[in-house]
């Protein structure tokens, strides 16, 4: 793993790389995404077939129930008992973030609040490629649960046996054999087999974000997603354990950053060591092989107060401070999901502690937090107006909207006095 000097011009070349626009992905994204407008199930079809090799009808499209309750029966007890542990804590997790209704009396005769209200229908896509992620199943089906939202739709274009044993465990039921762009499409203009939903979740290749940028017009969504990324910020520490974490991450796929940045040049060559050896450990088909070499890198920082600054600019999608000082974290204001301390590993946030590990990545956490209940309500607010508020207010409007040059909004008010 290589180390390079943090320097300005190191940070700007690896700030501009990460904010590529991926034309490429965008026109066949585009493509795909009016034929499924244009033509629905018969596009979906067509592309399911030739993109991932699986032929659909309207009837082999959805996982049937008795095929969703076979599979937990299928599994080991230990995995049922496993997926039940996580669900626990990230339910727990979801109802603490809960947004409430509320109404307060802001003056005499002013009542004002916010009605907290669930969406009816969402889609949540699941990744089928290497690996059909039933984790993310829990991620993006549980908080919506807890929301109140009435109807859940999974995409997943090869969903696993555990996948749909967790399905089972969560109760939800409709779930379809597509993925990629055309997914995506479905999911934001309906099909005749595929309804249309008010919000589309959870991450995705390449392909994918680009279809949900550009259904962003038409269909809510979560957060755009890049690759997947890790900075570990650190001025000391076990080798092994920052190193056992960037191969973690890398692993996720041949486009996954994972970075170290510290000012110690002993931790650097320690850690860039123990990650040459433990790669020989992984497999060649394993994606840190490519991961390790293409976008991940050590960077040896001139000082704290510099790597602390590169954090904040990167604003990584998992920050990792295993030394961390209350000092240290309060620095560190940008992340989309923060470990801290030698024991928070960054798996345990993808599976179990309860935290979401649908994340903001290439600096979408500068705007934003990962996937949460508040992704699955709206919020509207609420205003009643008694005669006596109406007069108390009225001179205030009716000055604001001629200042504004809208005379029919002073008169809407002065006409009810």
């Amino acid at each position: 793993m290589p180390i390079l000097k943090l320097t300005d011009a190191v940070a700007s070349k690896f700030l501009a790389r990460r904010s590529l626009h991926d034309a490429a992905a965008e026109r066949i994204a585009a493509r795909i995404l009016a034929d499924v407008r244009k033509n629905g199930d018969a596009a979906l079809f067509r592309w399911a077939e030739r993109l991932d090799g699986v032929h659909l009808t309207r009837k082999s499209l959805w996982i049937s129930r008795k095929e969703i309750r076979d599979a937990r029966r299928n599994i080991s007890r230990e995995l049922v008992r496993a997926i039940e542990h996580a669900t626990r804590n990230i339910r727990r997790v979801a109802e603490e973030q809960c947004p409430r209704s509320w109404t307060i009396t802001v003056e005499p005769g002013v009542r004002v609040g916010q009605r907290v209200t669930p969406l009816e229908t969402i889609g949540c896509y699941i990744p089928g490629g290497r690996f059909s992620l039933f984790s993310t199943l829990l991620m993006t089906a549980i908080p919506a649960q807890v929301a109140g939202v009435k109807r859940i739709v999974v995409a997943c274009p090869k969903p696993s046996p555990t996948l749909l044993a967790a399905a089972e465990i969560l109760g939800v039921t409709e779930i379809a054999r597509m993925g990629g762009a055309q997914a995506i499409g479905a999911f934001a203009y309906g099909t005749q087999s595929i309804p249309r939903v008010d919000k589309i979740c959870g991450p995705g290749n390449r392909y994918v974000t680009a279809a949900k940028r550009i259904v962003s017009n038409d269909c809510a969504i979560d957060m755009p997603a890049g690759p997947t990324e890790v900075l570990i910020l650190a001025t000391g520490g076990s080798p092994l354990y920052i190193a056992a974490d960037i191969l973690a991450q890398a692993e996720h796929d041949p486009d996954a950053v994972a970075l170290l940045v510290t000012p110690s040049l002993r931790l650097a060559k320690a850690v860039a060591a123990e990650v040459e050896k433990r790669l020989l450990d992984l497999p060649r088909t394993n994606p840190a092989w490519k991961s390790l070499r293409l976008a991940s890198v050590i960077l040896l920082a001139p000082s704290l107060d510099a790597a602390i600054r590169f954090a904040n600019r990167v604003a990584p999608e998992h920050l990792s401070i295993p030394n961390a000082s209350r000092e240290l974290v309060e620095k560190l204001s940008e992340a989309g999901s923060v470990f801290l301390g030698p024991w928070s590993a960054q798996p345990i946030g993808d599976y179990a502690s309860g935290t979401n590990h649908v994340l903001p990545t290439s600096g979408w956490a500068r705007a934003r937090g990962g996937l949460s209940v508040a992704d699955f309500v709206k919020c509207s607010s609420t205003q009643e107006i008694s005669r006596a508020g109406l007069k108390r207010l009225a001179p205030v409007v009716t000055a604001m909207a001629r200042a504004e040059g809208l005379e029919a909004h002073a008169r809407a008010v002065e006409v009810r006095q």
